[in-house]
């Protein structure tokens, strides 16, 4: 049953929503509502999505697998190629085996795009929300610091910067894989059987880099190598980044966007990529969304974050788990 740490969290829950919708609709955001329930998951190799199968009752429809999605994005991306003005989403997302003391399979996203713009305005956007949430939400467990996300403008830093601040290792030298190994392991971090420059980067950012982020004011973390684009354009003039941000606060991922990809032939390679990925790594393969890649073509330049509320909610009220701000934690039952 929930305690009273859960039940001072569900305040700050409410207060916290009430805010950022406040905020987004001040801003000229449409909310919308996608559905949970989808044909084709987020192709990450990382993240495992919840199979539902459809079993037809009637005449309508045929047995198949679907999915919980593990983000709004695809939809929200075809309603931008509608001509959809901003939008935003505070919705429920799910992924299979995550349960951690900052990770629970079902957890709250807000979500949310603006076209016409790039990731520097998006950044904005995400700091003024997040620092009217911060101005009031309710304090709740000794520790509590509504304040911090206040503390603007946050910190932009670029991913090259801030493995050079923590590490000395500089990834323009340190171009490939082999080379960064070396460069990690000089200086003590054990990257055990990693070879590509992804995996080497990977060890050497969550034991170095990552804890040191964002402890005076929130940092964004800008313009990761080419290799990590995701769903992100990469850099005009400087095609070795891409225009991919996330958000880290007191060493916690908080949340992670993009200056959209609009080139369909270039998602559709990225994706396939990804699908081979998985493949090596023996994780379910899914099917390509082909309305999601048909929309990307016809969408106006865009950026977009999705941010983890459960984890900021953490922060505003000085937990240290995510169980605490969670009336019914996963952990409970799995």
């Amino acid at each position: 049953m929930p305690n009273q740490v859960r039940w001072r969290a569900a305040t700050g829950r409410q207060a916290l929503y009430s805010a950022l919708r406040g905020f987004f609709a001040g801003q000229g955001y449409l909310e919308v509502e996608t559905p949970l329930l989808v044909p084709t998951p987020g192709m990450e190799p990382h993240i495992t999505a919840f199979e539902a199968p459809f079993v037809p009752e009637t005449d309508v429809g045929q047995a198949r697998p679907l999915y919980l999605h593990t983000s709004p994005e695809y939809a929200m991306k075809r309603l931008l190629a509608e001509g959809a003005g901003p939008l935003f989403q505070i919705c429920k997302v799910f992924r299979n085996g995550e349960v951690s003391p900052t990770h629970n399979p079902e957890f709250t996203m807000l979500e949310f795009y603006r076209p016409n713009a790039d990731y520097h305005a998006i950044m904005e956007d995400l700091e003024q929300a997040l620092a009217e949430a911060g101005r009031k939400a309710t304090a709740g467990e000794p520790g509590a610091d509504p304040a911090f996300f206040t503390r603007l403008p946050y910190e932009r830093l670029t991913v090259r910067d801030a493995v050079l601040r923590a590490t000395g290792v500089d990834l323009r030298v340190c171009a490939d894989g082999p080379s960064l190994k070396r460069a990690a392991e000089a200086i003590g971090v054990r990257t055990g059987d990693a070879t590509s420059f992804d995996d080497v980067f990977f060890h050497l950012f969550l034991q170095r880099v990552e804890r040191g982020l964002g402890h005076e004011r929130p940092t964004f973390l800008i313009e990761y190598p080419a290799s990590m684009a995701a769903l992100s354009r990469l850099k005009p003039g400087e095609p070795a980044v891409a225009e991919r941000v996330e958000l880290y606060a007191k060493g916690l991922e908080l949340a992670n966007g993009f200056s959209e990809l609009t080139d369909p032939v270039e998602q559709r390679t990225r994706l396939l990529e990804e699908q081979t990925l998985r493949r090596q790594l023996g994780r379910t393969v899914y099917p390509l969304d082909e309305r999601f890649l048909e929309a990307v073509g016809r969408m106006p330049p865009s950026a977009g974050i999705a941010v983890g509320l459960d984890r900021i909610l953490m922060l505003l009220m000085g937990a240290e788990s995510i169980t605490d701000v969670l009336l019914f934690p996963a952990h409970e039952f799995v």
